[in-house]
């Protein structure tokens, strides 16, 4: 049965405190630096979105100067950088591309463990290797409150799918998967996409990250913003 998003997200607000960190990350001592991906980021450069090792560089670079242990942000952005991979790309050139970012990305280092926030069981898993896709994708699903949601975590390590089938028992705090490398991550820079899902609508092992722009509140109803459990953004900066 479809939840409401008001029904879900106050859920989610009730439960705030009791979420496992996804990732390690302690405020006190971590900054964050909140990142940009839209048309108004003027120091990204097309001819460089196109090689992942030149953007690698970019990611890795504005770190290290803002001294930040993550980059983050993303949900609800429609951002330019998806013109680098036709799987964003319409079918034809008078449709309208998938640019609107339905997940929140958190930025690092390949290698960067990824927790389970509270239990639940293993819903898919699969590798998405297309250029520009998830790469290695992992999809939990949770009964909080008698509500049934699920958590799209993508641009993970190969190894993190091994032995790892649906049905499985996760438990919060549990290591779930790794921020991947480019070659096993969608040709990306090291980071997470974590989404939300409410109805996975048939999707195994996969579902849009990315809408048009003309279909966001449908599919922003459906996916809810992942900070109501990360609760980060607050110190990102």
């Amino acid at each position: 049965m479809l939840i409401s998003q008001d029904t879900l997200e106050a859920i989610l607000q009730q439960s705030a405190n009791t979420f496992h960190p996804v990732v390690p990350f302690h405020p006190a001592e971590d900054k964050l630096l909140r990142m940009d991906f839209t048309a108004t980021n003027k120091n990204i450069k097309e001819e460089w979105l196109l090689n992942t090792e030149t953007f690698c560089s970019y990611i890795d670079t504005l770190l290290q100067q803002k001294n930040c242990t993550y980059g983050i942000g993303g949900y609800n952005e429609y951002r330019t950088i998806y013109s680098r991979s036709d799987v964003f790309d319409a079918g034809s050139s008078s449709e309208e591309p998938r640019r609107l970012h339905l997940g929140i990305d958190i930025w690092g280092k390949a290698g960067t463990p990824v927790f389970a926030p509270l239990n639940g069981t293993i819903h898919s898993v699969a590798f998405n290797d297309r250029f520009g896709d998830y790469g290695a994708t992992i999809i939990t699903q949770h009964q909080l409150n008698g509500e049934l949601f699920h958590i799209l975590y993508g641009h993970l390590s190969l190894a993190d799918l091994t032995n790892v089938t649906a049905g499985k028992h996760i438990t919060a705090g549990e290591v779930i998967g790794h921020f991947g490398q480019p070659f096993e991550n969608g040709s990306w820079p090291p980071h997470l996409h974590i989404q939300v899902i409410k109805d996975m609508q048939h999707n195994i092992g996969d579902y849009p990250g990315v809408c048009r722009y003309s279909e966001r509140e449908v599919y922003l109803h459906n996916c809810p913003d992942p900070d109501f459990i990360l609760r980060m953004m607050q110190y990102a900066q």
